[in-house]
């Protein structure tokens, strides 16, 4: 077992030359990962992002991290005003290495983008669950996204898929912050679709993998599709529809 140093940095300070300091502190710390020592990134399924590209995700998660203060502040009281529960609060962050292997996976994917072009399209850094009963469901919806558009959150996604026959039961819906420019996922849940999503969700990781197989694959989404079948759909769920861009943008805060 490696030997950890217990001595204070301060007195390393002193006891110890100054070029001697760093690898000190570097074995208090443990060892270092290939990212440091390389720049690289490397995750799960053999994916992976160069030094470059690895360090364009750190800069566009730095803006993210910022950006999230006043977009909380709207989806808080949005939440609080529609009568929502706001549900993971502190996971509203994407970690670097979901982020990272969402990344490299597109980049794998779809070899002709970069990572500006596949950044630029990233609406979950920044994400949140709005929560309803079945009854209270859509008028929620309705009045949350109404004062999200109305303070000025472009909606660049709306994802319905509570008219689907199979497969995922929800609303993903994907916003412009007005300030930062930061994009942002809302999902729009019932405690059922929820807990569906919460109990299929090692299958989703597993299912797009690159290298789990087609068969794997095939196997992993049927037992995600007899999860959602029991979820109950709210009434007029299916017809939930984007809003209307207001008429007059709202102002600035400056």
């Amino acid at each position: 077992m490696p030997t950890t140093l217990k001595t204070t940095p301060s007195l390393i300070g002193k006891i110890l030359p100054a070029a001697a300091l760093a690898t000190a502190l570097t074995v208090t710390a443990g060892p270092a990962s290939a990212a440091d020592d390389e720049g690289s990134w490397k995750g799960e399924g053999g994916l992976t992002l160069n030094s470059t590209d690895n360090a364009a995700v750190d800069t566009y998660l730095d803006h993210a991290h910022q950006a999230e203060e006043s977009i909380s502040t709207d989806v808080r009281t949005a939440a609080l005003v529609s009568g929502a529960e706001l549900v993971g609060f502190e996971y509203r962050l994407k970690s670097a290495d979901s982020l990272k292997r969402k990344v490299a996976t597109s980049l794998r994917n779809h070899p002709d983008q970069n990572v500006d072009t596949v950044l630029s399209h990233l609406t979950d850094a920044v994400r949140y669950t709005l929560q309803w009963p079945e009854g209270r469901y859509t008028k929620g919806v309705t009045r949350a996204s109404a004062l999200l558009s109305a303070w000025g959150n472009d909606h660049t996604k709306w994802s319905n898929t509570w008219g689907r026959t199979s497969g995922y039961k929800g609303l993903n819906t994907g916003w412009r912050a007005p300030r930062s420019g930061q994009l942002y996922e809302v999902q729009f849940h019932t405690p059922a679709s929820k807990h569906a999503q919460e109990v299929t969700h090692l299958l989703y990781e597993e299912l797009r993998l690159p290298s789990t197989s087609p068969a794997r694959k095939k196997e992993l989404q049927a037992q995600q599709d007899a999860v959602f079948n029991a979820v109950p759909v709210p009434q007029g769920a299916e017809q939930l529809t984007a809003p209307a861009s207001p008429a007059v943008p709202a102002p600035a805060l400056p």
